[in-house]
This record gives C-alpha cells, sequence and structure tokens, in this order.
C-alpha cells in the first residue's frame, strides 16, 4: 500500500472509533495503523484463508496481523473454523456474518408468468427449464451443467453470464444438447431469468466464498443443485433448500436436476424454504444488524 494511503488511514482511524477492513491488502495496513493509533478494526475475510496464505510463512505473517484485529468476520462457519486452526485467531474474536443482498433485488418467483418469459428469451415456453446464472469461467462449472441436461430428454438450459469460456460453452452445447441451450450474455437484472428457471444449477469447482446467485435464487423462491464448496454449504441446506453434490460429478448433477424437475410440489416445496431461510440470514437487513452488533461491542465494550 502507497505510504500516502497509510498516512492518510493513519489520520483518519484517529478521528474514527472502529475501522472496517475488507480484503487482504487492508489486513496489513489496519493493523500497521492499529499500532500508531491505538483505534480498533475489524477485519473482514472474504475469500478462502488457506488460498492466499498456502505457504508456513505467509501463515505466520497473516496470523500476526490478525492478532492485532479486535475482530475478525468470516463469511461462513467452514471459513470461521479455518481461521482459528489455521491462524490462531481466538474464537471469541471471531463473527460469522455472512453476505448479504438486498431483499427488494429480487421478487418471488411469478409461475404464471413463466411461459411468456422463457418465450421472450428464446426458450421453450412449456419445457422443464434449467439455469446457469455467472461467469463463463471454470470454477462455475457451466460445463458439467451442460452436459447434465444434455443426458435430459426434453429439458433446456439458459445460461446468463459472459467470460472467456462462452465460445468453449456454446460449441460443447451445440454438440450436447443442440437446440436446448440459450446464452444471453450479462444481465442487469436477475429476475427475468429467474421466474424462467424451475431450478438454478451452479456445480462449483471452488473460488466461490459464498455466490450472491444462490442467496437470490432463493429469495426468488427457487431450489437449487450445487457442491458443498466454501460458503455454499451454508446457503445451501442438502435435502432441504436444494442439493449438494460432488465437484465435478455430471452424472449426480444430472440426477438431481432430473429429481428436482420431475417433481413439483418437491420443487415447490425446497423453492418455499430456501426464501425463508435466505430472507432469515441473507438480506441486507440480517446481514446489517450482525455488522451493528459488532461495531458495538468494540464502542461500548
Amino acid at each position: 500500500m502507497h505510504p500516502l494511503t497509510l498516512r492518510r488511514l493513519r489520520k483518519e482511524a484517529k478521528r474514527a472509533d472502529v475501522v472496517l477492513a475488507h480484503g487482504s491488502t487492508t489486513l496489513w495496513a489496519c493493523a500497521a495503523v492499529r499500532l500508531v493509533s491505538g483505534t480498533p478494526f475489524v477485519y473482514r475475510q472474504i475469500s478462502d484463508s488457506m488460498f492466499w496464505a498456502p505457504s508456513r510463512s505467509r501463515r505466520l505473517r497473516v496470523r500476526g496481523g490478525l492478532r492485532l484485529a479486535s475482530r475478525v468476520v468470516a463469511l461462513w462457519s467452514g471459513s470461521a473454523a479455518t481461521l482459528h486452526r489455521q491462524f490462531g485467531v481466538d474464537v471469541g474474536k471471531v463473527r460469522v456474518i455472512p453476505n448479504g443482498v438486498p431483499a427488494d433485488r429480487v421478487v418471488p418467483i411469478d409461475r404464471l408468468a413463466a411461459p411468456a418469459t422463457r418465450r421472450a428469451l428464446g426458450l421453450q415456453p412449456a419445457a422443464p427449464t434449467v439455469l446457469s446464472l455467472g461467469a463463463l469461467v471454470p470454477e462455475k462449472g457451466v460445463d458439467l451443467t451442460i452436459r447434465a441436461v444434455g443426458g435430459l430428454r426434453g429439458v433446456q438450459l439458459l445460461v446468463v453470464g459472459d467470460g472467456p469460456q462462452r465460445a468453449h460453452l456454446e460449441q460443447l452445447a451445440a454438440t450436447l444438447a443442440p437446440g436446448r441451450v440459450v446464452f444471453t450474455g450479462s444481465v442487469d437484472d436477475p429476475n427475468a431469468a429467474f421466474t424462467a428457471a424451475d431450478v438454478v444449477s451452479l456445480p462449483s469447482r471452488g473460488g466461490d466464498s459464498m455466490p450472491a446467485v444462490l442467496i437470490e435464487a432463493g429469495l426468488a423462491g427457487l431450489p437449487v443443485v450445487s457442491t458443498p464448496i466454501q460458503g455454499i454449504v451454508d446457503i445451501v441446506e442438502n435435502g432441504v433448500t436444494g442439493a449438494l453434490v460432488t465437484p465435478d460429478s455430471v452424472e449426480e448433477l444430472r440426477i438431481e436436476l432430473d429429481r428436482v424437475l420431475g417433481d413439483p410440489a418437491l420443487a415447490a416445496g425446497r423453492g418455499d424454504a430456501a426464501r425463508a431461510r435466505c430472507i432469515e440470514r441473507f438480506t441486507i437487513d440480517a446481514v446489517g444488524a450482525a455488522w451493528a452488533q459488532v461495531v458495538d461491542e468494540l464502542v461500548h465494550p
């Protein structure tokens, strides 16, 4: 971090009650400033701790920075355990506060509007529909979703998003599921995509600390099929709000998609449970209240 930035941070920290730090580079800066200003800081760990500190020497350096934090916020329960086990953070300093999504960003799906919405997106209005929403990169597993849908007769796939794999994925779709996959590119508003879908597929291979798309799908009232990667296990309750399958298993993914597409009552029940869970835990209101509590602990100890 530039010396002028550190100087400005030190000045602002002396005037503040608490400093909130987000991201790896801010840890070192806020730890250094804490030594000078004495102002407590809260560090928010937003990625996989072991990924960005893979070596013993780097873990020791991170451990030193975390020791100076007054509180450390993890996005999911597994990350909190790693912070304690691998980085020596006192469990009393760790708080689990997930990502939040504005509740009004996503509206509950209107099943009656699905046929017209599908038609507008270039899909068949009556065909069961799987949605893949996110960046078209290897870790999202869009290729796995295409392969799974390719093995499901009469099922179509809506792919919303863009990225470096798009051309490859379009070719794969043309080979394995000709005429049954529509690519829209990126969109600003996901509501039409959710309305068109019966289930959301995100067979993540990693790198997804806590995918907002799964929270948005839950708020829309859609069941999901995903993998037990990082914070996904806190969003998706296996067998209740969706299903979690083995990473890279096309067969398990196909089976679970087929199960929910073939049972409207199961899909509706999981979608309702997902919406209730996401409203309770992952809206901005819920997350904001948790953050307010952390700050209050330091301002009014």
